[in-house]
């Protein structure tokens, strides 16, 4: 019998914003395909009753597992791909070594991009289909420290503009979501990324790294303007729901904020603003 539902692959379901959209779907009836890259997170997605199955986006054998396996599960027909596994490697860019650059695009935008063009041709041959690649705030203003991410983002937004213009008159809808601050281990996952690429101790910034990162990185913080997870995953709802979905949602108030002053400032003024951190 064949399963009626929509169906969904998402990556990076560990936690944060991919868990909260799994659950989120799952409950608004979706046959939702939740991934991940540990065994261990997907034996407590599975406790959590969700279909789950291995697939790391860095690694192109898993991609391409990962893309059969899904559209095996759904019998051909995958409804929607929500592209969401990420990961920061803080550090002033001159910092960054070029292994560290290529670890984290292979994540956050090549595995993407790979898995992306594998569901392509199902949606294609079912005529219809939906791409929700998740950026951030970051796609779309800088921000100190974090420069390896915001080139992947920035990258992205080139990326999925470039797609949905090239997609557009065919039924496959392409959307970008651009959170800002979210209630996530996205802070603390990227703590072995830093210790692993920035030598901080021996930078030019080694005042800065003592007085302002390790205090980000470690110490944490609730950002006033921090929103939950689900908040994405609430979003992601409304742009697959919509049957004219917008090409951009911006979730949180910093997002908007930061979209409009880079409508309006020159960039000398932006580049005040933003350095504050």
């Amino acid at each position: 019998m064949t399963d009626a539902r929509r169906s969904i692959l998402i990556t990076g379901c560990s936690s944060g914003i991919g868990l909260a959209s799994a659950l989120t779907l799952r409950d608004r009836g979706w046959h939702v395909l939740a991934t991940c890259r540990k065994p261990g997170d997907l034996e407590r997605l599975e406790s959590l009753g969700l279909e789950s199955f291995l697939l790391d986006v860095s690694d192109v054998v898993s991609v391409t597992k990962g893309a059969e396996q899904a559209l095996d599960r759904v019998d051909g027909r995958l409804d929607a791909l929500f592209n969401n596994a990420a990961f920061a490697c803080p550090g002033a860019v001159e910092d960054l070594p070029r292994e560290a650059l290529r670890e984290i695009f292979e994540t956050n935008l090549f595995g993407l991009h790979d898995l992306t063009r594998r569901v392509l041709p199902a949606m294609r041959a079912q005529g219809a289909g939906r791409i929700v690649n998740c950026s951030s705030v970051l796609g779309f203003v800088a921000a100190p420290w974090r420069g390896a991410y915001v080139a992947t983002k920035f990258a992205l937004e080139g990326l999925t503009d470039t797609l949905r213009l090239e997609l557009r008159g065919t039924p496959i809808r392409v959307v970008t979501i651009e959170p800002g601050p979210i209630e996530s281990r996205f802070r603390r996952n990227a703590i072995p990324h830093f210790e692993r690429w920035i030598d901080w101790e021996r930078s030019p910034h080694e005042n800065a790294y003592r007085t302002t990162l390790h205090k980000r990185l470690y110490e944490g913080g609730r950002d006033q303007f921090q929103l939950p997870a689900r908040a994405v995953a609430q979003t992601l709802a409304r742009a697959l729901d919509a049957p004219r979905p917008k090409s951009r949602y911006r979730v949180t108030v910093p997002s908007h904020v930061a979209w409009t002053l880079r409508r309006l400032l020159p960039t000398r003024a932006l580049d005040a603003v933003l350095s504050r951190g």
